[in-house]
């Protein structure tokens, strides 16, 4: 007797093939994925009744700033502004309008003397450009920090490491002051009595003010000789930028601007001075005018108020009564050189900073 076989299922077929051995195609149902738990969305993604939040356009907002700055200045020396507008009423034009060309070329002067600083080559238009908005920024700020900052931003943007670009903005500060000064010697040597410089520095003050400059040297190399800090990161900056002299006198080209813009700024604001001058009359030569206009800028240099306003004004008077102008005539000439050189770019420089601003320039 023989034991029976169970009986085996047979094999089901393949998904997609049929019994008869044809492929059809068989839907199979999925099961549903587990939703994530939360509050339901809007077709668009969002959650119903949230605020989609906004960033603040800071950009925007920048650009404001100089404008604000600008009406701000203009209300604080409003009187200053009127009067010098009214003594340009009886100036003669073709001066004056010498006097604006003048003061144009300064900003030209600025931008080869900031190329010759570095040695990488910089956009000329828009160097031009960053060059007017630093005037504008330079009579918002305190003396030269508006025009550093805007400068140091543009080579920033424009590739040059910081570290680099701060060591130019040094040079070029540097040959500034060196040209100045050169120029303010030259003069006096060249005309001894264009100016009588007790008038303008008395004696009583010279002793205070040389012990004072004494004192701050002093009490700065103290500082360095303790903070080690920062004794190392001044030396390290002095590095950067005795190489980066090197690296730009080495090219004859970039020396060439850097000195001869460095000579050229000084020289067309004296210029801008003796023009205004002679369009109102007032009885100085034009090398006193232009000692006077030296020996001002070289003295309100050590004090810190945005662009000078106010103690430009102050000693560029004294300076030419000192050297030989009458009170009046050389009061009206220094509102009317501050109306052209000051208050008439002010408004277009500071919308050329905002558009640099918004623009990405700087």
């Amino acid at each position: 007797m023989t034991a029976r076989k169970p009986l085996s299922t047979p094999p089901q077929p393949a998904v997609g093939v049929g019994r008869g051995g044809f492929r059809s195609v068989t839907a199979v149902q999925l099961p549903e994925l587990p939703t994530r738990s939360g509050p339901p969305r809007s077709p668009e993604g969002r959650l119903p009744g949230r605020v989609p939040v906004r960033r603040v356009p800071v950009r925007r907002v920048l650009c404001l700033v100089p404008l604000a700055l600008v009406a701000v200045v203009a209300v604080r020396h409003r009187s200053v502004l009127a009067e010098g507008l009214g003594q340009l009423q009886h100036a003669e034009w073709p001066w004056l309008l010498a006097a604006v060309g003048a003061t144009c070329l300064t900003w030209v002067a600025a931008a080869v003397t900031r190329q010759g600083a570095v040695v990488e080559r910089l956009p000329r238009r828009r160097l031009l450009a960053t060059q007017f908005a630093a005037g504008a920024a330079n009579h918002l700020l305190p003396t030269g920090l508006g025009a550093s900052a805007v400068n140091l931003r543009f080579m920033t943007v424009c590739g040059v490491p910081l570290a680099r670009s701060s060591a130019a903005l040094a040079l070029y500060l540097l040959a500034e002051c060196v040209a100045r000064l050169t120029l303010l010697a030259a003069l006096l040597l060249a005309f001894p009595g264009a100016l009588r410089l007790g008038a303008l520095l008395p004696e009583a003050a010279a002793g205070p003010l040389l012990a004072a400059a004494v004192g701050a040297v002093v009490v700065a190399a103290l500082v360095l000789l303790a903070v080690r800090r920062l004794r190392t990161a001044v030396l390290a900056f002095l590095r950067t930028a005795l190489g980066e002299a090197r690296s730009v006198h080495a090219r004859p080209s970039r020396a060439l601007a850097l000195w001869g813009g460095s000579f050229a700024f000084p020289a067309l604001q004296a210029t801008g001075l003796v023009l205004v001058g002679q369009a109102l009359g007032l009885p100085v030569s034009p090398a006193g005018m232009a000692v006077a206009y030296l020996a001002a800028t070289v003295t309100v240099a050590l004090v810190p108020t945005p662009g000078g306003l106010g103690s430009v004004e102050a000693a560029l008077v004294v300076a030419l009564v000192a050297a030989g102008g009458p009170a009046a005539v050389a009061t009206a000439v220094v509102l009317a050189f501050r109306v052209i050189t000051v208050w008439l770019p002010l408004l277009p420089g500071a919308l050329t900073l905002g558009a640099l601003v918004r623009w990405k320039v700087i």
